[in-house]
């Protein structure tokens, strides 16, 4: 999948899960690690952890098979590594803390 389509599958499967304030930024002029960041919230550490789940599993199911999956056990902030993009899944008290779109934007 390129770049532009994964970007708009991923945000379509967050939409799908009902997360809020889905931000995507464009990180490829800052890192190396990445192109693209998208940053969404969860109502809750549970549902923060289903949306990091539901990406995962559709996007193996579309064949992209996601690098990692880091911190969906305590479920503040969950980060799935899809290689090119980043998606930071967090409850609005870590996205308040951390201001992840200032940082990078």
């Amino acid at each position: 999948m390129q770049l532009d389509a994964l970007s708009a599958f991923v945000v379509d499967k967050i939409d799908d899960m009902k997360g809020r304030d889905i931000t995507v930024i464009d990180i490829e002029e800052k890192a190396s690690f990445a192109s693209q960041m998208i940053i969404c919230s969860g109502n809750s550490n549970r549902h923060v952890k289903s949306i990091a789940d539901h990406v995962v599993i559709e996007c193996r199911a579309e064949g992209h098979e996601p690098l990692g999956l880091e911190g969906n056990d305590v479920g503040e902030w969950s980060l799935v590594d899809l290689g090119d993009i980043i998606v930071h899944v967090m409850t609005d008290e870590m996205r308040d803390r951390y201001q992840l779109e200032q940082l990078w934007s």
